[in-house]
């Protein structure tokens, strides 16, 4: 997540729209009624369906509406019965969740040495709480295959409003969702196209949600139970990507689709990891310019960034001395270069090289446990799980390149590494008999057979 270095001050004052003040508070209302298996449902749809401008602003502090949902699910976590034997998260605390907290609390570290004030702290709280309060919420409710399966499919659901919505804006030139306030209520057009973007702040961060949903859809048509659901998701999710008209979306859509068509490739992959390595020396080779400079050639639209993106890794490598440590501004970099649409660079250049390691080992292990768990499964249905966890991952990947994740589809990326734990965690055969008297049996869900510790 690329932190937000700007800091605001002012009178008090109400931004909020009285439809979303209403939605949020039904949505409040069935956080604490719903059960938890079931909480998840109105967190997603108030995140994903709210544009992420609408706030209460009170005493110098923004009260966005997603941080209030947040704020509602920790407190129903708290309420959530516990039992003394099993861990409140699924499988425990993980080297992941170690990766996680560490880029997010580095970065939110740096920027406080950097700006050393009072707005700095108040701004780098509520980023804190956002992201590992997001992830906290996502890693304590989602405890089996049954909450990642309804996770799922309410995706699906917002899918569908969200390409509804990017639809007409496409073809009346006006957004819904900026009905509400919040967000753009006129899309941008660029050469000619326009770039839809939803609920979402910016055309890029609706395709990398669209993008990211789409092998998660996969995976429950897989299932076989919910394939109207699936349909519907997987139809929406690329009237998304299309939409938004940019090449980050439609190639992370094309990386997407290559990741599950490669299926039959699944037992090749150090292979296939080894050719890559050998095409990118290859490249470093023959061309004139850095390889890194491919991004360059990438236009899918005739009307794409790339070069700026390429320039953008460029000037990051060259300018390493200056940001290594606790980060540094890019404006200075050249042209255009404050637009940090690169989710690498912007970790890196806002918490530094140790932020920047922390991230990488996050996607690292996270693809080590879907790996192992795909080698160790005992079934074809149980290896299409795990093979599309991984190509969602693996679309993250391919989009950080375009996108930094600034607005609410980071709480995405939390929902994803989260899933990744949970699906991932060890069947109890394969644990110690005293760590097996911990575990009870799961409902079989998205064709899975393993289980995960009980509510505590």
């Amino acid at each position: 997540m690329h932190n937000s270095i700007q800091f605001s001050g002012g009178a008090s004052e109400s931004v909020m729209h009285p439809l979303v003040l209403a939605a949020l508070l039904i949505a409040g209302i069935l956080i604490f009624l719903l059960p938890p298996k079931k909480v998840l449902i109105p967190i997603l749809v108030a995140v994903f369906l709210i544009p992420l401008g609408q706030q209460l602003y009170i005493a110098g502090v923004h009260f966005l509406a997603i941080r209030i949902i947040i704020l509602l699910a920790l407190m129903r976590i708290i309420t959530i019965p516990t039992e003394e034997r099993s861990s409140r998260m699924a499988g425990g605390w993980t080297a992941i969740d170690t990766a996680f907290f560490s880029y997010v609390l580095i970065q939110a570290v740096a920027i406080l040495i950097t700006y050393r004030s009072s707005d700095a702290i108040i701004n780098q709280s509520a980023m804190v709480l956002d992201v590992l309060g997001g992830y906290f919420v996502f890693r304590v409710l989602l405890r089996s295959r049954d909450e990642v399966n309804t996770t799922i499919k309410t995706l699906a659901f917002i899918a569908a409003v969200v390409a509804t919505g990017m639809l007409i804006e496409r073809h009346t030139l006006s957004n819904v969702f900026g009905l509400l306030k919040g967000v753009a209520q006129v899309p941008e057009i660029r050469d000619g196209r326009v770039r839809s973007q939803g609920s979402f702040q910016h055309a890029l961060t609706a395709g990398a949600f669209a993008t990211t949903c789409l092998p998660l859809f996969v995976m429950v048509w897989k299932n076989r139970s919910s394939r109207i659901i699936a349909a519907l998701g997987l139809v929406a999710a690329t009237v998304m990507a299309l939409t938004t008209s940019t090449s980050t979306s439609l190639l992370s859509l094309l990386a997407g689709c290559l990741a599950v068509l490669a299926w039959p490739l699944r037992k090749k992959m150090q292979m296939i990891r080894r050719g890559l390595v050998l095409s990118l020396i290859g490249l470093a080779v023959v061309m004139k310019a850095p390889v890194w400079f491919v991004i360059a050639h990438i236009d899918l639209t005739g009307s794409s960034s790339s070069y700026q993106r390429a320039l953008l890794v460029d000037q990051f490598i060259r300018n390493f001395w200056n940001w290594w440590l606790v980060g540094s501004g890019t404006a200075g970099w050249g042209w255009d270069m404050w637009d940090v649409q690169n989710q690498y660079v912007a970790v890196g250049t806002v918490g530094g090289l140790a932020a920047l390691v922390a991230f990488i080992l996050v996607i690292s292990r996270a693809f080590s446990r879907i790996g192992m768990a795909r080698k160790s499964s005992t079934s074809i249905s149980d290896e299409w799980v795990y093979w599309l966890l991984g190509a969602a991952l693996f679309v993250d990947v391919v989009s950080f390149f375009g996108v930094n994740f600034f607005d609410q589809v980071r709480l995405l990326w939390c929902a994803l590494v989260a899933m990744v734990v949970v699906l991932t965690v060890p069947s109890p055969r394969d644990l110690p008999q005293p760590v097996r008297e911990k575990i009870v049996p799961g409902k079989r869900r998205l064709g899975m057979k393993r289980s995960v510790p009980a509510y505590r």
